[in-house]
């Protein structure tokens, strides 16, 4: 017999703005955007650090920013980020935030979380 599990929705995640590549990357590995957000604003919080599960449980509660990530079936990570304010929520794909070391390099990513130019992202349309 089926039995369907209700997500109990934790937080209203804002406006929903999703970067191309990362777009692209869930069309590829055939994951809907919905089941990525649906996740998040349940609490699943993907495979963040345990201290940094355990921030995102506290800042539902005082009000500040969310953070998960989630690994695809190509081994693509997908970041996903609500703002303190919950106004939006982003997705993007982690390698375009903070690229992946390179062993001859020794400086680390230039910025730790993106500033989104609005270029960059497709916003949800508003039915």
């Amino acid at each position: 017999m089926y039995q369907a599990t209700r997500l109990k929705p934790l937080f209203h995640p804002g406006t929903l703005l999703v970067s191309h590549a990362a777009l692209a990357a869930l069309r590829t590995n055939s994951v809907p955007i919905i089941s990525v957000v649906l996740r998040h604003i349940a609490g699943d919080w993907g495979i963040v650090s345990e201290d940094d599960k355990r921030q995102n449980d506290v800042s539902i509660a005082t009000g500040l920013r969310l953070i998960s990530i989630y690994r695809l079936p190509d081994q693509t990570r997908i970041l996903v980020i609500t703002e303190w304010d919950r106004s939006n929520t982003t997705i993007e794909r982690l390698d375009d935030v903070v690229p992946g070391r390179d062993s001859r390099l020794s400086q680390p990513a230039t910025r730790r979380y993106p500033v989104w130019p609005s270029s960059h992202y497709v916003q949800e349309d508003r039915a």
